[in-house]
């Protein structure tokens, strides 16, 4: 009888752990651009940048698209106790991984020069070429890491993954510390390697873990695990349908990166010469870490609620679906916009502070409102796919994409990097209503509450306001900050601001015991709310 309560504890002590290793890793994947550029500059930064993009597309794949599905249908095999089924699901999967990271990587490799010269920087195709590696090790990563978690043993995928990024972030630091005087393509260059180092010790990793847990898996590779025709085909279609759904849904942000490295200095090029062109794409790529780090913070609450949208579905409670949707989407929007105008308000401080100086704040201004938009986003493909929707939101990040790349096309040339912020910021409310529109026609019912929209923007207004008389207080006493008056400025910025918006959206009632109580730290922010709201 103590059975079931002690596998159901030990799943949601690993989902625990595997949540926590995906925040760590995402905050390592943001925070490390900083001192990077702080090393090499905003013309380093700018040659780093626009080979990262293929980088992320490839650590997606082997973390979040086919070891997710890997273990979807591992799962599904060995509960019914279909062990042949599972390894023959195994052993196709291992073929087709193989093929396609074979496919990705020869794709790269051969065609970065073209890439490369189609950025209008041939000298990127050598950035293009170390980072093609990775592709390689797509079908290791994602296999032991769908065996183990459709084992219920979620240790080794969150140790693996907390491992590649610090390896790969202190091995790209390292790199750009000691050729930070050398020519910067090769710096980015030894950058990008920091990335197949990390990739190969996190396959090492879970090799570790493999061997140790051999005993308890069965042997995949054998003569009767040899799928036939029919079998493989039918696993083929779901991995490459649905594996590739997921990890496309999680690419918005790398998304709107591929625009920007594709064209923004190319068209940027137009307009001035070729030095100026590179630190002006440099000084604009400061926003990804911000945009990073804030969206992080904002999906790590409203993403919570999704398991419980998933549940509220299959027991049919309308109801409920429909509350926890509504809380869901009230969460990435309240904290979405907190963290968007909250940073617009202290960005040139912390511009100065992050990054030497304050070149390009209006730009990371502009920027800082991707925070809501994409906090949004990521949020309603999580809870389209709770709902069944796994397709459609897949093929709005990439139309967003192709909206981002045309955007480009006709507000850089008008308005220079702050054209291509805005196409950013354009191109994601498109994508924002759309999704919006597909889940009014899919819960047909009210997800989201004017009346809670209002106290949430009165909160943000309020705010604005503090942290503007803040700075209309303190800046006269800092005339030219130096780096650390402006990091003292921000950061007491940060903790005002947001002390200060957490206080107004609970003493509004925005939120009910009851709801709080879902969140991380909710029991926390119960003891702000006021008694006659509690529940």
């Amino acid at each position: 009888m103590i059975k079931p309560h002690k596998e159901s504890h030990a799943i949601l002590k690993g989902t625990l752990l595997l949540t926590v290793s995906a925040l760590i890793v995402k905050v390592l994947s943001a925070f490390y651009r900083i001192p990077f550029q702080n090393l090499v500059g905003d013309v380093g930064f700018y040659i780093y940048q626009q080979a990262y993009p293929f980088y992320g597309m490839a650590l997606v794949l082997c973390t979040y698209g086919f070891p997710v599905i890997i273990s979807k249908l591992y799962i599904e095999k060995m509960s019914v106790k279909d062990i042949q089924g599972a390894k023959k699901l195994i052993v196709t999967s291992s073929i087709l991984l193989s093929l396609i990271g074979v496919l990705l990587f020869v794709a790269l490799f051969y065609g970065a020069p073209y890439i490369a010269s189609f950025m209008k920087d041939p000298h990127i195709a050598l950035l293009l070429k170390a980072i093609s590696f990775i592709f390689l090790l797509i079908p290791f990563l994602s296999i032991m890491r769908g065996v183990f978690q459709g084992s219920g043993d979620m240790k080794p995928t969150a140790i693996s993954q907390v491992t590649e990024q610090f390896i790969r972030v202190s091995t790209i630091l390292v790199v750009a510390f000691y050729l930070r005087n050398e020519d910067l393509y090769t710096v980015g260059a030894g950058a990008m390697f920091g990335s197949i180092v990390g990739g190969i010790v996190a396959v090492l990793v879970l090799l570790f873990f493999f061997k140790k847990r051999a005993k308890y898996l069965p042997v995949f590779f054998e003569k009767e695990s040899i799928p036939t025709w029919s079998e493989a085909r039918r696993i083929i279609k779901v991995l490459c349908i649905q594996g590739f759904a997921i990890s496309v849904s999680s690419m918005l942000l790398l998304f709107i990166q591929l625009g920007d490295s594709l064209n923004l200095y190319s068209l940027l090029l137009n307009m001035t010469n070729e030095q100026a062109a590179k630190e002006m794409k440099g000084i604009y790529d400061r926003g990804l870490p911000l945009i990073q780090l804030g969206t992080v913070v904002a999906t790590s609450m409203s993403l919570s609620l999704v398991p419980i949208i998933s549940s509220e579905k299959v027991k049919k409670d309308i109801s409920m679906l429909h509350d926890r949707i509504r809380l869901s989407l009230l969460i990435s929007v309240m904290v979405g916009i907190g963290a968007s105008i909250g940073l617009i308000s202290i960005i040139e401080p912390t511009n100065i502070f992050l990054f030497q100086n304050s070149e390009g704040s209006s730009i990371l201004a502009m920027q800082s409102t991707i925070i809501l938009l994409s906090s949004l986003i990521i949020t309603l493909c999580a809870v389209l796919q709770g709902l069944g929707k796994i397709i459609f939101p897949a093929i709005m990040i990439v139309l967003g994409c192709l909206f981002k790349y045309l955007f480009n096309i006709y507000f850089v040339p008008l308005f220079g990097a702050y054209g291509a912020a805005f196409a950013s910021v354009l191109s994601l409310v498109i994508i924002a209503i759309l999704l919006f529109m597909v889940l009014l026609s899919r819960v047909k019912g009210e997800i989201m509450k004017g009346k809670e929209l209002i106290k949430v923007a009165v909160a943000a207004l309020i705010m604005f306001f503090v942290l503007k008389g803040y700075r209309w207080l303190i800046d006269p006493f800092l005339d030219e900050p130096n780096r650390l008056e402006a990091g003292l400025e921000a950061m007491f910025g940060v903790f005002l601001g947001g002390l200060s918006y957490l206080i107004i959206i609970l003493k509004l009632h925005t939120f009910k015991e009851s709801e709080l109580s879902l969140l991380p730290l909710g029991s926390k922010l119960i003891k702000l709310l006021p008694k006659k709201n509690r529940s």
